[in-house]
């Protein structure tokens, strides 16, 4: 295997710009890769080559994220509702009609709802610490919680604290041990902290606001796998204080066929392990998506 190429582009989505990264044949199978908080595209950047001999891997940058434009909340949301709408209009807007999602983090919220709104484009899943078991949530949710159980200025001041370069170290090293940690590029939290604008940051902190309007989908998406059981490939990090071992094998309830492995990392695998979720990756690709 040789690295492939990978292109830069921007394409008008409903008047936004958005961003991407993209690598592969134009009519090879899609792996679509939608990114997490407080991340962008830039986080499958090692991913990208790892896969473009074989398969057409897209990445785009959401709204207010990466190098995407960032519209005004009176045109944009910021909510869950919106981002998910805008990668299934991206999808559409790049006529893809048959595709693996990756799911990670908020990405994986973004990312079900694509594959809910068309099931019979779902060529497969690959989940790695996206969570919608709320009963296997980590100790680090508490805060997010209390704020969903009681929005106050004062939380929202708390999660605009966060919003930061050194609260964005904190999401990209998480609970990894210590002998991980030198693994995880600075440039992850340096990059999303230079990018984010004093207008960015008040967007990202109504997302960040909105999350627990996640909660009332995760019984639809439970119903969706459990309906549909597309070929799932899970790889976990369990040193994750938001998504523990426990999130990971809760997806076994709804896909009691899918391939679950759990490697020796955190929330962000692709940094510290990515040669063997390639590995695991182009194996289950080779299988589902050919």
């Amino acid at each position: 295997m040789t690295s492939a190429a990978v292109h830069h582009r921007t394409v008008d989505v409903d008047g936004i710009g958005i961003f991407y990264r993209e690598t592969g044949p134009a009519a090879a199978p899609v792996v679509l890769l939608p990114h997490g908080y407080p991340s962008s595209s830039f986080q499958f950047r090692h991913l990208l080559p790892a896969l473009g001999d074989r398969w057409r891997a897209i990445a785009p940058d959401q709204p207010g994220f990466g190098y995407s434009d960032t519209p005004d909340p009176e045109r944009f949301a910021y909510t869950f509702d919106a981002h998910a709408e805008v990668l299934r209009r991206f999808a559409e807007t790049l006529r893809l009609t048959r595709y693996v999602i990756y799911l990670q983090d908020y990405g994986s919220q973004f990312g079900l709802r694509l594959a809910m709104s068309a099931p019979e484009r779902v060529a497969g899943l690959v989940i790695q610490n996206g969570d919608i078991y709320p009963d296997q949530h980590g100790p680090r949710y508490e805060p997010l919680k209390q704020f969903w159980r009681a929005p106050t200025d004062e939380g929202r001041d708390r999660l605009a604290a966060a919003v930061g370069e050194e609260g964005f170290r904190t999401e990209f090293l998480g609970e990894l041990p210590d002998r991980l940690r030198d693994r995880v590029s600075p440039d992850l939290w340096r990059l999303a902290a230079a990018l984010t604008t004093p207008r960015r940051r008040a967007n990202l902190v109504r997302l960040l606001a909105d999350q627990g309007s996640t909660v009332a989908w995760f019984p639809r998406q439970q119903e969706y796998l459990r309906r549909h059981r597309p070929p799932t490939l899970i790889v976990w990090g369990p040193h994750d204080g938001y998504m523990p071992e426990g999130a990971a094998r809760a997806y076994l309830r709804d896909l009691p066929d899918a391939e679950l492995h759990l490697l020796d990392g955190g929330h962000w695998l692709l940094e510290t392990h990515l040669d063997d979720v390639v590995r695991l990756l182009r194996d289950f690709l080779g299988r589902v998506h050919r």
